[in-house]
């Protein structure tokens, strides 16, 4: 019987940019027919992708650079590529059957193959929404996972600040410090965040960094002893205020610096000899580095998820289509949670 022959909707990078990110940089083409089956003897597979996420490190791909990063460029013409939540449709690997759902680096198209699946996670607890393997279970929430409970090392009463809060990483870390029994401040970019932050999160106290004039003043404010723990996702004037309000042998864990991304000319940083003086540990960490304890971190989040002990909140975007202007949206401070694009339902 022969196999079944589709169309497929791809985004693809119309070019290398510099500057902020527009959603002419990328294009909705529709390719050439994928026969769903591969050939004989291969150990592939051909998933239909469900759901992808959006994320901050993507606009570092979207340029071109001379020296190679931690994680490829996009090849310019081609397919996006991104984390995002799959349903195997062909399988010729002793792992993985026709219909198992997955988790892990996929293109931006409605159907993806790959002769060599091995960086695909299976999804084993499916009683969750399956959305959440792109953010809360997926590697947002495995980077929030080892950022602060590995980086941070962080213990009970402590003074923690988490900035960009309310996005897919930091509401997660606000709520691992309250469950720990910490002191949790976060910032972020609408009035509509900071109230979420408070409700719905349990942070402690929050505050909309756009109408805050003197940064450095409003940490003294809600951290009158100092911070213990930053976990770090904005960079730029937020870092250079932190840096002088870190108690001695404080932690700050280098996630992000979004501000940053669409800069040509990246802000300086200029309390930088704070971290000597009060014995400051900052440590940046690629998540890629940890992936072997992924089932650890799924295994500890899962029982607060059905619990109720941890909320998360996400942001929906219906159709491939609405993909670039979705994406861009991180940037614009626009999204409410985690930024995630629907193709598909299971």
């Amino acid at each position: 019987m022969a196999a079944e022959v589709v169309p497929n909707k791809k985004v693809i990078l119309k070019n290398y940019i510099t500057g902020f990110v527009k959603e002419t940089d990328m294009e909705l083409i529709t390719s050439d027919t994928i026969q769903l089956k591969l050939p004989e003897g291969s150990q592939g597979l051909i998933v239909k992708n469900l759901y992808l996420s959006c994320d901050p490190y993507m606009r570092g791909r979207m340029s071109k650079h001379d020296e190679p990063s931690y994680v490829p460029d996009f090849v310019a013409g081609s397919v996006i590529t991104g984390n995002g939540v799959s349903k195997v449709v062909y399988s010729g690997h002793p792992d993985f059957s026709v219909g198992d759902f997955v988790c892990g680096m996929t293109g931006w198209e409605e159907y993806s193959v790959f002769t060599n699946p091995e960086s695909f996670f299976k999804i084993k607890d499916t009683d969750v929404p399956l959305s959440y393997y792109t953010g809360i279970l997926g590697m947002p929430g495995f980077t929030a996972y080892i950022g602060f409970y590995e980086i941070c090392a962080p213990k009970k009463g402590e003074y923690v600040f988490v900035s960009a809060a309310s996005g897919a990483v930091g509401q997660l870390v606000g709520q691992f410090a309250k469950l720990m029994g910490c002191y949790v401040v976060g910032s972020a970019g609408s009035d509509e965040k900071v109230d979420l932050l408070k409700s719905k999160f349990n942070f402690d106290e929050a505050f909309n960094y756009k109408k805050e004039p003197d940064l450095n003043a409003t940490l003294k404010r809600y951290f009158p002893e100092g911070i213990d723990i930053y976990f770090e996702n904005v960079g730029g004037a937020m870092l250079d205020a932190v840096l002088l309000n870190m108690r001695p042998h404080g932690r700050i864990s280098a996630c992000g610096m979004i501000s940053q991304y669409n800069l040509e000319k990246p802000e300086g940083v200029h309390n930088i000899t704070h971290i000597i003086a009060n014995r400051i540990r900052f440590k940046g960490f690629l998540i890629f580095d940890y992936y072997h304890r992924y089932y650890e971190c799924v295994e500890k989040i899962i029982p607060d998820i059905r619990q109720g002990k941890i909320k998360y909140v996400e942001d929906k975007v219906e159709g491939l289509e609405n993909g670039p202007a979705a994406l861009i949206s991180l940037f614009k401070g626009l999204n409410v949670g985690k930024k995630l694009v629907v193709i598909a339902h299971e």
